[in-house]
Order: structure tokens, then C-alpha cells, then sequence
């Protein structure tokens, strides 16, 4: 497929396809977390699957979805405008080769090593046997999910680059599937039911891979073993992986150090903590990754023709977008935060007690969500300049006043206080990454921006505080339906409201989303 074929979108109706398909991930990506939390509630199974997991996990976000794919994709996208299809297929066959090797030999380090690994992030789980033994073995199943979603970002990248979004995107519901199947099928299979989980993981992980190579195939890449280290563009890509690296080790790493905390406090703690930040993680997903998803390819198409006007109306139309659906996203959690627990999660072995402290811990990282979901929107322009290591420098600095910020704040709120470190340092990653920008040569207009940002965070208080106030009540037999609709009411009310006040403040967002549904 030539390059010249791939048909041009707007920023807003790409993000809307990506945003679709994701969002039907995140839907079964909240039942997924239903499944777990009727069958395993917060109890020490979940603990132990929560931590066993977040080891392959936050390696995939470092090689595979973060630094792998945010690497290859300026470089891969620079051959296809600058060179040929053929050179950049053959650069696509180095890397396939290079992760197999390298990514193959972390996996089996990783099968080894899982006690030590688990006895450093988790020491707390010593003091009970039975539960750092059974995180240990979960750890090992699930480390082989490191190669398979390696693989799946670096396919994931060659179709976003030949502008080919709403499979990509979709390939993470193939992984909430295969959970979701295996848990509910395979659950009484296992001595321990909690295995189902992690060797749905790995059920997941193949759905997520080939859900895509068909649509590899018919862009025309045959993958042919390559081992060449010189190659240039893999030198490119080595370049900006090193320091990307580094940067994500370090929100990794303070990741880990927070559920070393976590692992000390409360039982339940990790638990509350996981499905809070996977309830923060809904919108982000289906706004602000899949803004970001769209953005890279198209920026780093401008940097490689330096167009810095171009760059420079791309960083406000996407910064505007992420504003628009992220600042009520994270007002309207707060608000709505313990409906949202309570409506999801409190079945079967889910307490009302964990609803509460579920909630506790998503109040405080609600406000953390705007400066998470604005870094996912903001680094890529850095990348597109094939500069990674200043977001690296930002990323360390962010962390260190996280990490700073745990011992007060977990004193003054328990584990709720890790929440709430995490989203300062989220804050702060923002504002650095904002500041920074012009020296690219990408002008950011400060007024318009912050006079933006007023209006939608007005236009999001006054809907969610009339949401709030409407009166409704409604009477069933039916549990789930009264909850739904005890949900809903006061919600569809607050979106309405929201659409009628960013348009009374000319909030531009609103005529953009309405054209995007008139064109659909």
C-alpha cells in the first residue's frame, strides 16, 4: 500500500474512530474488573494477581505500548515519507527479530527470577507465605504476556503509521475478552480459581496480536528474519528508546515503590487502589491515549516536513480536545465517584466497606487525570522531534516529588494518600512538558489556553452540581435496574447541561464533536 493511499482525516474524527473502538475496550475492560471483583472481591487472591501482573505489565509499558512503539513510529513514519514502503518493511523485520531475542530473554529472566522480583516490590507479602508463594507463580505465567504484547505494539504502530486506527484500538478488547471467557468458563478448573485469571492474561495477549495481522497482510509486510544491528533507522530508534526508557523506568519504578507501601497497609489496599486507578484509566483510555494514538503519526509526518505552523495549530487542537473531555471526565468522578463503585464493582464478594475506600482512593486521583491524560497528548510532539530524553528529565523530576510526597500524605490519608502523590507528580509532569514545548519552535498561545480551560472547568461545576440536584427516585424488584437508572438520570442530566454551557461560553470543542456526528 503506497503511502500516498493513505486517506488523510482530521484530527477530531481519527480520534473519534479510536476513541469509539477504545471505549468498547474499556466497557469489557470494566467487566473484566466486575468478573474479578464479584469472584475475588478485595481479598488476598486479588492482591496476589494485582501485584503478580503489575510486573509483565509495567515492563510492557516501558518496551512494548510506551517506549517501543512511541520510538518506532517517527522513525518508521520518516521512511515512508522520506524513503520507500520496502526500507521501512525491512526496518519493520529488524525490529520483529530484535524483540523475539531480546524480549524473549527478559521473559525467561524474568520466570527465573520472580521470587527475588516479588521479594523486592512486594516484601510486605513475606510475612504471609501462602500469599507471596501464589504471586510468585501467578508472576511466572504471566511473564510470557511481555513477548506477546511486544509484538502486538509493533504491529500497532506500522497500521497507525499507514493511518489505520479502529483495529489497533480494538485489539485491546480482544484482550479483555479473553479474560473475561477464561475466568468465567475455566474458573472451577483450578485448584486455586485465581490461576483462570493469569492464564487469561495469556489468552488475552494472543487475541490482542492476531486480531491485527490480517490487517498487517494486506498493507503488504511478509516479516523475513533480519539481524542487522548497523542498520541505520534501527540506530534511530535505539537513540530514542534508550532515554524513554529511562523516563518510563522512572514512573515505573515509582509505581512499584508505591505498591511496596501499599503491600504494608491495609489489607485490601492494592486492591482499592487497582480498580480506582482502572476507573480513572476508563476516560483517559478512550480520550486522551487514543487523542495520543492518532497524534504521533500525524505530528511526526509534520516534523519530518518542518512544519512548525502546522505543529503548532496541531498542539492546540489536540490540547483543546483533551481539555474538553477530560476536565468533566475528572470533575464528574469526583462527583459521581462512589455511584460509579458502587454501581460497578459492590456484587457478589464486593463489600459496601470496599465501595467506600474504593472510592476514597478515586476521589484523589481524579484530579490527577487531567495531568495523565495531558502528558499522553503532549509527548508526542517531543517525539516527533525525535527528542525523548527531555521528556526523561521531566519524568524523573515528576517522580521525585511523588515519591517525596508519600510519607506525609499516606500519614494523612492511608493508602488513599498514595493516590494522591501519584496525581501531583502527574500534575507537575504536565506543567513542565507545557512549559518546555516553545523551545521546538511550537508556539503556544497562553491566553487562549487558559481561557479555554476556565470555561469548560465552570461549564463541568455547574453541570455536575445541578446533576446532583435533580430528584429522582425509582422503585424495582430488580437491583441492577434501579441502579442503572439511579445512575443515569442524574448523569444524562449533567452531560446535557455540560454540551448547553461550553456552548453559551463558546467553548469550540462542542460545533467540532457536532460536526464529527453530522459527517457520521
Amino acid at each position: 500500500m503506497s503511502t500516498a493511499k493513505i486517506k488523510e482525516k482530521s484530527l477530531a474524527r481519527s480520534t473519534s474512530v479510536v476513541s469509539s473502538a477504545t471505549a468498547f475496550s474499556r466497557v469489557l475492560g470494566l467487566i473484566r474488573e466486575q468478573v474479578m471483583a464479584y469472584f475475588f472481591g478485595a481479598s488476598m487472591a486479588t492482591d496476589a494477581f494485582i501485584m503478580a501482573f503489575r510486573v509483565p505489565n509495567l515492563l510492557r509499558d516501558m518496551f512494548a505500548e510506551g517506549a517501543l512503539s512511541a520510538a518506532f513510529i517517527p522513525v518508521f513514519k520518516e521512511r515512508l515519507v522520506n524513503r520507500s514502503e520496502k526500507e521501512a518493511f525491512s526496518l519493520a523485520s529488524i525490529l520483529f527479530t530484535l524483540i523475539f531475542l531480546v524480549v524473549g530473554l527478559i521473559v525467561l529472566l524474568g520466570i527465573i527470577a520472580a521470587p527475588a522480583i516479588i521479594f523486592i516490590t512486594a516484601n510486605g507479602f513475606t510475612e504471609n507465605p501462602e500469599k507471596f508463594d501464589l504471586t510468585v507463580s501467578l508472576t511466572r505465567i504471566m511473564m510470557v504476556y511481555l513477548l506477546l504484547v511486544s509484538l502486538s505494539a509493533l504491529v500497532m504502530g506500522m497500521l497507525n503509521s499507514f493511518g489505520k486506527f479502529a483495529i489497533p484500538a480494538l485489539s485491546a478488547a480482544m484482550f479483555n475478552l479473553g479474560m473475561v471467557i477464561t475466568v468465567t468458563i475455566f474458573l472451577g478448573f483450578f485448584q486455586k480459581p485465581v490461576y483462570a485469571l493469569a492464564v487469561g492474561v495469556l489468552v488475552g495477549g494472543v487475541g490482542q496480536l492476531a486480531i491485527q495481522l490480517p490487517l498487517l497482510w494486506k498493507i503488504g509486510f511478509r516479516f523475513k528474519p533480519i539481524i542487522n544491528i548497523w542498520d541505520e533507522g534501527l540506530r534511530k530508534v535505539l537513540k530514542l528508546v534508550t532515554p524513554m526508557i529511562i523516563g518510563l523506568s522512572a514512573g515505573r519504578i515509582n509505581i512499584l515503590i508505591s505498591t511496596f507501601i501499599a503491600s504494608f497497609l491495609i489489607e485490601g489496599s492494592i486492591s482499592y487502589l487497582n480498580y480506582s486507578y482502572r476507573l480513572m484509566h476508563f476516560p483517559m483510555g478512550v480520550f486522551a491515549v487514543a487523542l495520543g494514538t492518532v497524534t504521533l503519526p500525524k505530528v511526526s509526518e509534520m516534523a519530518a516536513k518542518n512544519d512548525l505552523r502546522g505543529l503548532s495549530r496541531m498542539f492546540h487542537e489536540a490540547l483543546s480536545l483533551n481539555l474538553f473531555m477530560l476536565i468533566p471526565s475528572a470533575i464528574f468522578l469526583a462527583f459521581y465517584g462512589n455511584e460509579i463503585v458502587e454501581m460497578i464493582f459492590q456484587w457478589g464478594s464486593f463489600s459496601k466497606t470496599d465501595s467506600e475506600k474504593t472510592y476514597m482512593a478515586l476521589l484523589h486521583y481524579s484530579y490527577g487525570l487531567i495531568g495523565f491524560a495531558t502528558v499522553r497528548v503532549i509527548v508526542p510532539f517531543y517525539y516527533a522531534f525525535k527528542d525523548s530524553k527531555t521528556p526523561m528529565k521531566i519524568s524523573i523530576i515528576a517522580v521525585a516529588v511523588n515519591i517525596l510526597l508519600y510519607w506525609p500524605l499516606t500519614k494523612l490519608l492511608n493508602f488513599a494518600g498514595l493516590a494522591a502523590a501519584t496525581s501531583i507528580g502527574g500534575l507537575v509532569n504536565m506543567a513542565l512538558l507545557v512549559h518546555y514545548l516553545p523551545s521546538k519552535g511550537i508556539k503556544i498561545e497562553s491566553s487562549r489556553v487558559w481561557l479555554n480551560t476556565f470555561r469548560i472547568v465552570i461549564a463541568a461545576l455547574l453541570s455536575c452540581y445541578i446533576g446532583k440536584l435533580v430528584p429522582f427516585q425509582f422503585i424495582s424488584q430488580n437491583l441492577i435496574v434501579e441502579r442503572i437508572i439511579l445512575f443515569l438520570v442524574p448523569v444524562a442530566v449533567s452531560v446535557v447541561s455540560f454540551l448547553i454551557f461550553c456552548y453559551l461560553f463558546r467553548v469550540k470543542e462542542v460545533n467540532r464533536i457536532k460536526n464529527i456526528f453530522k459527517r457520521n
